[in-house]
């Protein structure tokens, strides 16, 4: 069997599509599905079915799935041992970022990334903390940044800092800084992002808890549009601190912390718990820890 084959495979195994594919590896459609096509021919077994929605891996097709990522993992592995020999590590990490993180990490990390792993390949991916975790489990991360994730036996996950969220509203004349308990928030039209998003899912689920729902006036993905529309007097917004900071005109918002509970937003470095991480992976682990230590200052939670 040949490296690239079980490569491309893999690859369209675990993204359930030729052309999603063909896109991630760079390499034309055709030749793509000539190569996988010319593995299930050595191996005389269909690896996957195919339908217009994609393809799934046959049973065939899932045992030689887990037999590529370990043959894979060990190619990789060597490629660390001999570049150790030289002096540094090598090898590929895909990482994925939440937004938000990733405007106060990304480009900290990659400066570290090149000072520390020169011969190492550093690819990272934007997006919601519930789709990336979907990708780390698929295999397309090997490590991603995540807020708030669920307890899973099928990941490991260990907290990088957390955040409170903040009750975001236009700046008036005489803007009020007294806190707003979280019940509050049913009587407060708000323009907050569709479940499954983080933020709204631990809005929904706080105030759940205290016998109380969030009014919610608008819907919409992506903290731009939101804090556009709180601007222009749409309603209120439920986000972090920093998020308020770094937009395009912080001046034009004012923020009240909510308590009663507090909320707090937390990000959470995550790998998937059933894959042995590389040497480099496991050194851009140590990255990620000491790039959020001096991006993000130490968190002082306080009890309401």
């Amino acid at each position: 069997m040949d490296l690239k084959q079980l490569e491309y495979f893999l690859r369209v195994a675990e993204l359930g599509s030729f052309t999603q594919a063909s896109r991630a590896l760079n390499i034309a459609q055709p030749a793509l599905s000539r190569q996988v096509r010319m593995l299930e021919v050595e191996l005389r077994q269909n690896l996957l079915n195919r339908n217009g929605r994609g393809v799934t891996t046959t049973e065939a097709g899932k045992l030689l799935l887990e037999h590529c990522r370990g043959i894979l993992h060990q190619v990789e592995r060597a490629k660390e041992d001999l570049g150790r020999v030289q002096g540094a590590l090598a090898g590929r990490v895909a990482l994925g970022i939440a937004p938000s993180a990733s405007k106060m990490m990304t480009v900290r990390l990659t400066r570290k990334a090149r000072k520390h792993l020169p011969n190492a390949s550093l690819s990272i991916s934007e997006g919601l903390s519930f789709v990336m975790q979907e990708w780390l489990l698929a295999g397309r991360l090997d490590i991603a940044l995540l807020y708030n994730p669920s307890p899973s036996a099928e990941l490991d996950i260990a907290p990088l800092t957390c955040e409170s969220l903040y009750l975001v509203g236009p700046r008036g004349p005489h803007p009020s800084d007294k806190p707003m308990a979280l019940e509050s928030l049913t009587h407060i039209p708000l323009v907050i992002p569709n479940r499954p998003h983080t933020i709204r899912m631990l809005l929904e689920a706080e105030m759940s808890a205290i016998g109380h729902k969030p009014n919610i006036r608008l819907e919409i993905d992506g903290v731009p549009a939101i804090l556009d529309l709180v601007a222009d007097g749409a309603g209120y917004a439920v986000l972090t601190e920093h998020a308020v900071l770094t937009s395009a005109r912080p001046e034009l918002y004012h923020i009240r912390p909510i308590v009663r509970p507090q909320l707090i937003s937390r990000l959470c470095m995550a790998t998937a718990s059933g894959r042995i991480t590389t040497l480099t992976q496991n050194a851009m682990l140590g990255l990620i820890r000491e790039t959020a230590r001096q991006v993000y200052p130490p968190t002082m939670i306080q009890t309401a």
